[in-house]
């Protein structure tokens, strides 16, 4: 079977509200949507959601553009290829992860509809509920951050993770404790601490937190360690492991208790199974979350957390909780016990909205 048309869409989906981190504010949100199709009419759809800036990692919209195009769907237009050669194959291009990763995701969701088996099902998932947590931006107040934390719980995640930055860290937290005492919280700094800061997260190891998120640069792992050996509260990497050879690295130097998995960030669900086998064989605890994507790539990313090591809430909260509309139906939803259910149908295991694409869409191209 070989791929005989590819179809690229760029889109822009305002958000109901800006979204404030360490690294910037997010008012819109572009994404690149890749459709590919085989000899037999068998589609998949698959989402590369880079920023609009190179703020998080290098990679932006326009680059996730030039690299589908000329270089990821020409290696794959009119060939045989397993998912495995394709990975192996492209790996001679440096970077550009998030750019491969959705690519992948549209020939898994060929494989899926292939082998007649829903892609968790194909990765061995272990589970088919996901436990949920929620991420709350930088607001503009405390009490507004304690608002949205009453009403996250009250819809059920069963975490709650906080933006951090200096200036907008331990009275907020001092405060969250005071009102909820024993609810799961975590926070995430997005890079925006240096080692000076190491008596911050002394203090914050008072306060039961579930891990402190990449509190250093994003491109550390060394410095890291040595705040882990300092404090008791786990240190999880996310920018810092773009791959199975970086978590490698970040294990054996203790930089790490906890590593999260965005599969657009590591390259691919190829890589994030690597990831989940590396975890496993040194017991530490995975979990999932994505960059504010559509319920394409966020349907994926379900199917990578029912892997075994996955074991922490994923930030997999709906799509709708940002965007007006989404590309995905039905629509994910979080039931009351802080679940979303892993979709069991074949391909992504979602309909893919083709009309609210086509409105939102900024730009396509068709490459046969």
């Amino acid at each position: 079977m070989k791929i005989i048309k590819a179809q690229i869409f760029q889109i822009g989906l305002p958000m109901r509200s800006p979204f404030v981190t360490g690294f910037g504010t997010i008012s819109a949100r572009e994404s690149v949507i890749i459709r590919l199709e085989t000899d037999q009419g068998i589609v998949g759809w698959g989402e590369s959601a880079a920023l609009s800036a190179p703020i998080y990692n290098p990679e932006t919209t326009q680059t996730v553009l030039h690299l589908a195009k000329d270089f990821l769907i020409p290696k794959l237009l009119h060939r045989e290829l397993e998912i495995e050669e394709y990975v192996a194959e492209i790996s001679s291009i440096r970077g550009n992860r998030i750019a491969k990763f959705g690519v992948e995701c549209a020939l898994w969701g060929i494989r899926s509809q292939q082998k007649k088996q829903s892609v968790s099902l194909l990765l061995g998932g272990v589970r088919t509920e996901i436990p949920v947590g929620e991420s709350i931006g930088i607001q503009k107040s405390i009490d507004d951050t304690l608002t949205i934390i009453t009403q996250k719980l009250d819809e059920g995640y069963q975490r709650i993770k906080l933006k951090i930055k200096p200036g907008w860290d331990l009275e907020l937290i001092k405060s969250v404790r005071q009102r909820f005492p024993d609810i799961a919280l975590m926070v995430d700094a997005n890079s925006s601490y240096s080692l000076q800061d190491i008596s911050l997260f002394e203090q914050l190891d008072d306060y039961n937190l579930l891990m402190i998120e990449q509190p250093l640069a994003d491109d550390d792992i060394i410095d890291h360690s040595q705040i882990q050996k300092r404090i008791k509260t786990p240190i999880c990497l996310d920018e810092s492991i773009n791959s199975v050879e970086d978590a490698r690295k970040a294990i054996e130097l203790g930089s790490c208790k906890i590593i999260n998995v965005k599969p657009g960030r590591v390259g691919g669900i190829v890589e994030s199974q690597k990831i989940n086998s590396l975890a496993k064989a040194n017991h530490i605890p995975l979990w999932c979350w994505g960059m504010l994507e559509t319920g394409i790539a966020k349907g994926y990313n379900l199917h990578v957390a029912s892997m075994s090591e996955f074991t922490l809430p994923a930030d997999s909260s709906p799509a709708l909780d940002y965007f007006y509309d989404d590309l995905i139906s039905p629509s994910m939803t979080v039931k009351k016990d802080g679940t979303i259910s892993v979709p069991n149908l074949l391909g992504l295991g979602y309909d893919i909205k083709e009309d609210v694409l086509q409105k939102v869409t900024v730009s396509d191209l068709i490459l046969k």
